[in-house]
């Protein structure tokens, strides 16, 4: 298995009402063989990436965190689903976009910072996948939950747009579900797995989000699921916010690992 550091962007919401995915992580990497290296003085993302072309001023941490992790010579690792496509659309940006290149190159200058995007974004789930291997994962697992019917939830950030987060097919994701079957449990393939939990939309019309989690459980639960894992903090906010009669447990992938590698025990 490779040993590696990488340069890690937690995101705020991990640092509070999600460290368990953060925490669990951590944990998980070390058994795994791999580091995730905080970024000194981080900046929150945004948790939206700003469609508008003329927003220049809401980008800048990310650009900053890419340019931190171009400088210690790392890839950078996210784990928060909003966090990974606002750095990794950002990036995006700083490769093909001239006019924001200019733009946030100048109002960095007086920071020293020149970024061209010339680093590489990864999700936690695509260093498993891509660099330790599903089958290193599997040999490493101590715990493997036989038996455990479990749910992948994707929702909308992890996979759009398609062409620029490159982690999977967003019509037909597999990395959770090999994710699932590495750790020894057997995955419920669900039509609503990439569908949307109606996201910010509960700060507006809570029936959104209201209507659109229970649709998913719900659709979950009778293809035969036991727990859903996720990746977003915001997706499993609505997902058990409303629960409703579901009794389907949901909760951070990592926590999952963690147990299946026996390093949950980390609070």
């Amino acid at each position: 298995m490779e040993t590696r550091t990488y340069s890690y962007f937690p995101g705020c919401t991990l640092k509070n009402k999600a460290a368990d995915l953060d925490m669990y992580a951590r944990a998980s990497a070390q058994a795994l063989g791999f580091t995730l290296q905080e970024i000194p003085d981080w900046q929150c993302c945004g948790g939206v990436y700003p469609l508008a072309k003329d927003e220049i001023a809401t980008k800048l941490s990310s650009v900053r965190a890419l340019a931190d992790a171009e400088k210690a010579g790392q890839d950078l690792v996210t784990l928060c689903s909003a966090c990974h496509n606002v750095i990794k659309q950002v990036n995006n940006d700083m490769l093909n976009d001239d006019n924001f290149i200019f733009k946030a190159n100048t109002y960095l200058k007086p920071d020293g910072i020149e970024y061209h995007g010339g680093t590489k974004v990864l999700h936690f789930l695509e260093v498993l996948r891509d660099v330790v291997g599903w089958d290193n994962v599997k040999k490493a697992v101590k715990k493997p939950l036989t038996g455990k019917k479990i749910g992948a939830y994707y929702g909308c950030l992890l996979l759009r747009p398609g062409k620029v987060m490159q982690m999977d097919d967003p019509e037909n994701p597999q990395i959770l579900e090999d994710f699932i079957k590495a750790i020894g449990a057997e995955p419920v393939i669900y039509a609503q797995r990439n569908e949307c939990c109606g996201a910010y939309t509960m700060f507006e019309d809570k029936s959104i989000p209201q209507e659109r989690s229970q649709k998913i459980l719900a659709n979950a639960q009778d293809m035969g699921a036991d727990v859903l894992i996720t990746a977003c903090p915001l997706c499993r906010y609505n997902l058990i916010k409303n629960k409703a009669e579901s009794s389907l447990d949901i909760i951070y992938f990592t926590e999952l690992l963690a147990q299946a590698l026996d390093v949950k025990e980390v609070k």
